[in-house]
């Protein structure tokens, strides 16, 4: 009898899958780690299990690669982690034996790790650290909701320092207005920010109090959030740093125990432009002299003792520090979108998420309660902002809208008629702004309806390019002054009226496009009804055309799938279709109900 086909004889070196890749025991035994720090390990490098096309082992193991694992072992990291873990065991004797005062010094003694050099490493630029802080943002947001548990090891320490972090966050991109997208969910509120060229998209929940589950693994969460926080306060730091705002700031007292800590930045953005303003500008000053200005500024930021805002000047960018940024046409839009608008809160709403995206946009705001910077009875006040079924004192200056007025103006980037956010109206639908309402197939009517507003827009405010009619305008004045003779004002009556003739072409061609019918198909509309009607038969065609049957098997299924994705594209748009006749016969028959009754 022969040997076996695969038969390798002990100590032979190993090939392929089997050389490449190791199970979770192989990798824990390779770095002489427990599970436990391994996970840690694994999460705060990078390293995440991969699916060998061969698992050698069998179905039911985790598979790591080799270079990941030797990418590990050779980390400064891993011989801290077995220093912590010796030094447990210290700790672990000392108390078993019962020397109490060696347990405690031991305990104020205890090493511990810095994640500086893993972060550097696994973002080597900011712009890494920025394409890969969608997660780090949802978590650190999540937390900074949660309650403080210690049975799950959830500390108040850990959860004061998320709620820090995400409101400098918000704050650098509330001053430099870089928020782009806001939807409000049922799972919490989706935000999405372009800083630097990269959109970053993450969820904040909903400030309701939250119910911890038993089926989530905290202690894997919580070494996530770990590394998380140490990016989140590396990325905090070089933007407040690119606006030339000291980081971290120092928050006043006062505004900080009544929890209004966005406004509390808002002011030490001021205070720190003040303090750079009076700051000498010789190249000559000593250190010591800065040293005592910053000294200065944290007494009086301690003692209250800083300079109040004025309403126009709240949640407004440090103009110095706005200057020296290059700001793009988008930014310049959102920045001007509620300029001139001055908005209240009443207290039922969403107030820590209206104080981030109403300044993000160029907006004042303030609310009801302690620390606010002007009050509801304030004339100036041009919306109050009202999630109530009514209202009851009315100030006729102003106008009372629900919050998702907000919301849908900055998606839609124009202020929306306030008439159907009324108190006490149902709102039109909130449209997601992330999705492509042409690529899925169906354009919800009050999409259409936005899209004319900003159509109307931009006919207000959008000549024809490269047209100035000042001087048409003035050609018969001239005229009459003497300035120019007969013939030349002809000619420049005639020039007038071929550009209002050229201007009307162009803004017929905006409305074209607007409706999904360009020009040049206008003018060749028959040939396109033609080719329209043709398409079917090609489709048909191609469907019973024999060639398919030659197209190799995983072509086939790939044309399979394709189709597949078509067509439940259309059964879905098939059913909001139906679901909107549904919904629209609902309230025929209701108004039919409310006459008769009436009658």
């Amino acid at each position: 009898m022969g040997k076996p086909k695969h038969y390798r004889p002990p100590g032979k070196k190993k090939e392929g899958n089997a050389a490449r890749y190791v199970t979770r025991s192989q990798a824990i035994k390779i770095l002489q780690v427990s599970l436990s720090d391994f996970r840690k390990l694994c999460i705060h490098k990078g390293v995440f299990p991969r699916e060998p096309k061969k698992k050698v082992k069998g179905n039911h193991h985790t598979y790591y690669h080799l270079k990941d694992v030797m990418y590990i072992l050779h980390d400064p990291l891993l011989e801290k982690f077995r220093e912590i873990r010796a030094y447990q065991r210290k700790i672990k004797k000392a108390k078993a034996k019962k020397n109490d005062e060696l347990a405690k010094l031991l305990l104020s003694r205890a090493p511990s790790y810095r994640l500086d050099m893993v972060i550097r490493d696994r973002y080597p630029t900011f712009i890494d650290a920025l394409r890969d802080l969608d997660d780090p943002l949802t978590m650190v947001h999540l937390f900074a909701m949660l309650p403080a548990i210690d049975r799950l090891k959830i500390e108040v320490k850990r959860i004061h320092n998320c709620r820090r972090l995400c409101h400098e966050w918000q704050a650098y991109i509330s001053r430099t207005h870089k928020l782009r997208k806001v939807f409000v969910a049922v799972k919490g509120i989706y935000y999405q920010a372009e800083v630097d060229g990269q959109k970053i998209t993450w969820l904040a929940p909903h400030a309701r109090q939250q119910v911890l589950t038993d089926d989530v693994d905290f202690n894997v969460m919580l070494t996530f959030l770990e590394f998380y926080e140490a990016l989140l306060g590396f990325v905090n730091f070089q933007l407040y740093h690119s606006i030339n705002v000291k980081y971290p700031p120092i928050l006043d007292p006062r505004l900080e125990a009544l929890a209004a800590d966005l406004y509390a930045l808002s002011r030490y953005f001021d205070a720190n432009h003040r303090a750079a303003i009076q700051e000498p500008q010789v190249a000559g000053s000593s250190r010591s002299e800065q040293e005592q200005e910053e000294s200065d500024l944290r007494l009086a930021q301690l003692q209250h003792q800083l300079p109040a805002n004025e309403p126009g000047a709240l949640m407004h960018l440090v103009q110095d520090a706005s200057s020296e940024i290059e700001e793009d046409e988008t930014t310049r839009n959102c920045k001007n979108l509620f300029q001139n608008k001055k908005i209240f809160l009443s207290r039922e709403v969403p107030r820590e998420s209206l104080l981030f995206v109403i300044p993000a946009f160029g907006g004042i705001v303030s609310w009801e309660g302690d620390g606010a910077p002007f009050a509801e009875s304030d004339d100036s006040i041009t919306h109050q902002i009202v999630d109530r079924p009514t209202q009851g004192h009315v100030y006729l200056s102003r106008e009372y809208v629900q919050p998702q007025w907000v919301y849908d103006c900055i998606n839609a980037r124009i202020i929306l008629p306030t008439e159907p956010y009324m108190v006490g109206r149902d709102p039109p639908p909130h449209l997601s702004p992330f999705v492509d309402d042409e690529a899925e197939g169906y354009v919800p009517d009050y999409a259409k309806t936005i899209r004319q507003l900003q159509a109307a827009a931009k006919s207000d405010i959008q000549p024809l390019p490269g047209t100035g009619n000042d001087e048409l305008d003035n050609s018969q004045n001239m005229l009459a002054e003497g300035f120019i003779n007969r013939t030349e004002a002809m000619e420049a009556a005639e020039k007038k009226q071929e550009m209002m003739f050229l201007e009307q072409q162009y803004h017929n061609e905006l409305k074209m496009e607007l409706q999904g019918v360009s020009s040049i198909n206008k003018l060749n509309s028959e040939d396109t009804e033609s080719k329209e009607q043709s398409l079917p038969d090609v489709e048909e065609q191609s469907a019973e055309d024999p060639s398919r049957l030659m197209m190799s098997r995983k072509k086939r299924g790939l044309y399979k799938a394709i189709e597949m994705g078509k067509q439940q594209k259309k059964e879905r748009v098939e059913k909001l279709k139906e679901r909107k006749r549904n919904i629209e016969a609902a309230q025929k028959s209701e108004k039919k109900h409310k006459k008769a009754q009436v009658s």
